[in-house]
């Protein structure tokens, strides 16, 4: 059953789509037919968690049971410490019967990091593009491909609609490990915190700084030692993996910002990509132990998509763990500064962010290019190198 305050969100987000339906294009008339079937498809299976909690201990489902209670915990201790919003997100549950929630498509153009921007209603401008059939993304994908673009099609365990509807939890990501689960779950709620129109950067960083320090809280408080040692290998493995992109993420920037030609160009970055590889099985092989959580991301066609996709979630992380650290770790605080730097115009508000940190994707001046016999290359300077 559907709680008052939230019918009156879904009547004014509806509405707003439906305006936009009648303006819309044939093509983008069936994208958002689309998103608004998929949703409401995802919204008309979820149950609240106690009844589902129950219907599992009545199918001897007990994993699935011990998973919905220790996300029922992570929800309530989001609002109560973490000052995240007290609604009905996260307290439904919905078994969607597939890996994935959504599946995200992400664009370049061939030489260039800049990620192709579409823009709808109520969320503004973003650096992707959802779908809630992946044969539809893969579909979408390929066109983009055609018209010359690198096109990276992404699954997505979760989302959030920024409270206009009551997102439940999903089978796509409740049995994550308790680290991970918590991470998401705080991420998702901080959108609903502070969004910023048509600025990706700033909402994915502003909320991966929240999830970053709320899982750090939440384990030192309520994780267990094992739980707490588990998270930090895993943690250790993903800053380095992110690392590692982020520095050929920039490595390319300065290769496409060069005065090469473009064939020359494309050497650079084939020789990136090509690096990119060996730093992963070197860091496999020399420091993981041959962890191989990673591997499926490798063994796919690396495009500048792959790429910039992971440098949008990272881009002001610091900068927000700065202002978390100037409020003295008061949430309150904090997401009233954070309010302030987004409701600035897009360039002072990117000098505010600067100012408080350099972001994690600043790329280096162009001091070591160099020629070669076979063409031009870029020295490797930057990080994961």
């Amino acid at each position: 059953m559907i709680r008052w305050p939230a019918r009156r969100r879904l009547a004014s987000a509806l509405a707003v789509l439906g305006a936009a339906l009648l303006v819309a294009g044939c093509d983008t008339l069936g994208y958002y037919y689309q998103s608004i079937g998929g949703h409401l498809g995802v919204m008309a299976q979820a149950q609240p968690i106690d009844d589902a909690i129950a219907t599992a201990n009545g199918a001897h489902d007990a994993r699935l049971a011990q998973r919905l209670t220790l996300a029922r915990e992570i929800r309530d201790y989001a609002s109560r410490e973490l000052k995240l919003p007290d609604n009905g997100s996260y307290r439904r549950y919905a078994n969607l019967h597939r890996p994935y929630v959504v599946w995200s498509v992400f664009a370049t153009p061939e030489l260039s990091m800049d990620l192709r921007k579409w823009c709808f209603p109520i969320v503004g401008c973003i650096t992707y593009r959802g779908y809630y059939d992946q044969k539809a993304a893969d579909h979408y994908a390929l066109g983009l491909r055609r018209d010359g673009l690198e096109a990276y099609v992404a699954g997505i365990p979760a989302y959030s609609t920024l409270g206009y509807f009551d997102d439940p939890l999903l089978n796509t990501f409740v049995y994550l490990p308790e680290g991970e689960l918590a991470r998401l779950i705080f991420h998702e709620l901080a959108h609903q915190v502070v969004y910023v129109r048509n600025d990706t950067a700033f909402n994915e960083s502003f909320a991966t700084a929240v999830e970053t320090a709320g899982v750090e809280r939440w384990l030192a408080q309520e994780g267990s030692p094992e739980v707490r040692a588990s998270y930090q290998i895993y943690d250790k493995r993903r800053r380095q993996f992110r690392t590692m992109l982020l520095g050929a993420r920039d490595q390319l920037v300065e290769l496409y910002h060069s005065p090469l030609d473009d064939d020359a160009k494309r050497q650079g970055k084939a020789r990136i990509f090509d690096e990119l590889r060996q730093t992963y099985a070197n860091l496999k092989k020399d420091e993981w132990g041959g962890y191989s959580g990673y591997d499926r991301w490798f063994e796919q066609p690396l495009t500048n998509a792959h790429l910039a996709a992971v440098a949008t979630y990272q881009q002001w992380v610091p900068a927000f763990t700065a202002l978390l650290a100037q409020c003295d770790g008061d949430w309150d605080r904090f997401y009233a500064a954070a309010r302030k730097i987004g409701d600035l115009p897009p360039a002072e508000r990117d000098a505010a962010l600067r100012k408080l940190a350099p972001p994690a994707t600043e790329v280096k001046p162009l001091t070591a290019l160099r020629a070669t016999d076979a063409g031009s290359q870029t020295s490797a300077t930057s990080q994961g190198q």
